[in-house]
């Protein structure tokens, strides 16, 4: 599987140390240092069953600073993908990519529904 993530993150390490304890043979990619390209992001969100909303960073410093609370409901599709692309740190992270299946952002119980207990 791969696993997207900001090393620096404790949601991300906490994410890692999780899948580790199971045993999940994991491929790791840091988000800011190859962030997804907008092909990838559009793949993931159509696996996730997420809104596009959910993609991004919403907590993060560079999403506040554009001011993306007050822009993205007005940007169609495209350009927020193009947006999510121009910079792994607009991403929510981590996300771990799988067969069939995508999770953004770390919650256990979600995880643990989707990859089997």
């Amino acid at each position: 599987m791969l696993f997207v993530w900001y090393p620096k993150c404790s949601t991300c390490q906490r994410a890692k140390a999780w899948l580790e304890s199971r045993g999940l043979p994991l491929e790791l990619r840091d988000i800011k240092l190859e962030p997804p390209t907008e092909e990838e992001l559009r793949r993931w969100h159509g696996l996730s069953g997420l809104p596009l909303k959910r993609f991004f960073n919403t907590s993060g410093q560079l999403y506040k600073s554009m001011g993306l609370k007050d822009k993205l409901p007005v940007m169609g599709e495209d350009e927020q993908f193009a947006l999510l692309a121009t910079d792994g740190m607009l991403v929510k992270r981590p996300i771990l990519v799988g067969d069939g299946f995508v999770l953004a952002g770390f919650k256990e119980k979600e995880w643990t529904e989707a990859l089997g207990g």
